[in-house]
């Protein structure tokens, strides 16, 4: 059964059951929607969420570039929203998303690529596109 995307309206609702941090920001784990692999994690402001509510796209806000960023805007590895779940501090967002392609910059499937093992920090995937042909360039 496919969940409906909330539309636009829906925003002000979500945004009221938030609690952003000082500086306007709540993290946001993706995870794929049908298979449960966790993805990532990466921040959203108010403005991402009402982009990706409105769109159906998933927005974040990027700390380092410090603006908006559609995921997928370089490098084609677009998430589309199945469904946006708020936790129950309403300090954490859960987005159940389709992703197209993979979700690191490193050219992995999800950024939950090292696993502490006897020890070590082990490598438990390799990439499956570099980084370059994902960003023309080596460093993603």
């Amino acid at each position: 059964m496919t969940q409906a995307i909330p539309q636009p309206a829906t925003a002000d609702a979500v945004l009221d059951a938030l609690r952003f941090d000082p500086a306007g920001l709540v993290p946001a784990i993706a995870q794929q929607h049908d298979s449960g692999e966790v993805l990532m994690l990466a921040w959203m402001n108010a403005d991402a969420v009402r982009e990706t509510l409105a769109t159906g796209r998933v927005c974040y806000f990027s700390r380092s570039r410090g603006r908006l960023w559609r995921k997928g805007e370089s490098s084609g590895q677009t998430q589309h929203l199945k469904q946006l779940r708020i936790d129950c501090d309403g300090d954490t967002v859960l987005l159940l998303v389709h992703q197209v392609g993979v979700a690191c910059h490193t050219g992995r499937r999800n950024c939950f690529f090292r696993a502490a093992r006897d020890g070590a920090l082990v490598e438990i995937a390799a990439p499956t596109v570099s980084p370059a042909a994902l960003y023309g360039h080596g460093n993603g």
